[in-house]
C-alpha cells in the first residue's frame, strides 16, 4: 500500500465513530429534538461493547449491546424532552455527565486490558489496488456498513415519505399534527436511532479503533459530532465529508510531531477545529439558511403554542 493509500485508510478509520454517531445526530435533530449527550452516549456505548466482546469473545455481541446502551440513554433524553417537555438542554447534558460516570464505573476494573477479539479488516478485491481511493476498501465491516447507512439514510430523509414526516416534525410540528402525523412516535423513533448510533460509535473506540479499554477514551468525540451536524447542514450525505475532514486533522497530529511540531499543541486541532465551526455557525440566521430544523430544541404540545 503506498504512502497516500495508507493515509487515506488511517483518516477513513479514525472517521467512523464520529461519522456513525454524527448520523444518528441528523436525524435527532431533523426532528426537533436537541441531544447534547452524544459523548455519554459514545462512552457508554464503549465501555459496554468492550465488556461484552471481552466476555463473550464476539464483537457482534459487543457492538449490539452498544447499541442497545445508547438506544436507553437515547430514551431517557427522549422521556424527559418529549413526553416531560423538559429544557433540552439540561437533559443532555445530565445525560452527558450520566454515560461518561457509568463508564468509568463500569469499565473501573477493565483499564489497561488488551482486546484479543476485534474485528477484521477485509480487503475489497480490485477496488484496494486503485490508488488513493483504495484506502476506502481496506476496513472493517463496520466502517463499510458506515458508506451504505450514509446514502441510505439520506435516500430515507430526503426521497421518501418517512423523510418527509421527520423534516415536517423538526421544522412545524404543529402542522404535522394537523396532517395527522404523531409528532411523538416520530421525535422518539429518531431520538433512539441517534442514541443507537452514538453506542455503535463509541463501540467502534474500544472494540476497532483502540482494542484496550482507557477511562476517558471518547475524548471529547461525542461534542465534536455534535458541531458536524451543524458543520454538514443537518444532511448525511455532507457528514460524510465533514467526519473524514475532521478524522483526517485527528491523523495528522500523529503525522507532524517527527517534524517538529509540538504535541500538546497538535492535540487540540480537532478541539479548535470544533470550536471554529462552532463560532462561525453560531449565528442564527446562517443556522437557518443551511437548513436547521424551526423547531429544534423546542418542545411540543398541543394545547400550547410554539
Amino acid at each position: 500500500m503506498d504512502p497516500v493509500t495508507e493515509l487515506i485508510s488511517m483518516v477513513v478509520t479514525a472517521s467512523t465513530p464520529l461519522l456513525l454517531s454524527a448520523l444518528g445526530e441528523v436525524y435527532t435533530e431533523r426532528s426537533g429534538v436537541l441531544n447534547l449527550g452524544v459523548e455519554g452516549m459514545m462512552a457508554l456505548g464503549a465501555v459496554t461493547a468492550f465488556y461484552l466482546t471481552y466476555i463473550t469473545r464476539e464483537p457482534f455481541f459487543g457492538l449490539t449491546a452498544a447499541a442497545l446502551a445508547g438506544l436507553v440513554l437515547a430514551f431517557i433524553h427522549a422521556s424527559i424532552s418529549i413526553s416531560i417537555r423538559s429544557n433540552q438542554v439540561v437533559s443532555g447534558l445530565a445525560l452527558s455527565m450520566l454515560g461518561v460516570g457509568l463508564s468509568s464505573l463500569i469499565g473501573k476494573s477493565l483499564i489497561g486490558v488488551p482486546l484479543k477479539y476485534t474485528m477484521s479488516r477485509f480487503e475489497a478485491p480490485l477496488l484496494k489496488d486503485i490508488p488513493i481511493i483504495g484506502g476506502f476498501f481496506v476496513q472493517d465491516s463496520l466502517t463499510y456498513a458506515s458508506y451504505f447507512m450514509v446514502v441510505l439514510l439520506w435516500f430515507i430523509l430526503f426521497k421518501t415519505k418517512i423523510g418527509v414526516y421527520v423534516r415536517m416534525v423538526g421544522e412545524n410540528p404543529r402542522a404535522a399534527d394537523a396532517a395527522g402525523i404523531n409528532v411523538s412516535v416520530i421525535r422518539y423513533a429518531c431520538s433512539l436511532l441517534g442514541g443507537a448510533l452514538a453506542g455503535l460509535g463509541g463501540a467502534y473506540l474500544s472494540i476497532c479503533y483502540t482494542p484496550v479499554w482507557i477511562e476517558g477514551m471518547t475524548a471529547g468525540q461525542g461534542w465534536i459530532a455534535l458541531a458536524l451536524v451543524i458543520f454538514s447542514a443537518w444532511n448525511p450525505l455532507y457528514a460524510i465529508v465533514g467526519s473524514y475532514l475532521f478524522g483526517g486533522i485527528r491523523v495528522l497530529q500523529y503525522r507532524l510531531q517527527p517534524y517538529g511540531f509540538s504535541p500538546p499543541l497538535l492535540q487540540t486541532l480537532p478541539y479548535i477545529s470544533t470550536i471554529a465551526v462552532l463560532v462561525v455557525f453560531s449565528s442564527s440566521r446562517l443556522r437557518r439558511r443551511l437548513g436547521a430544523p424551526s423547531a429544534l430544541g423546542k418542545p411540543y404540545h398541543r394545547e400550547e403554542k410554539i
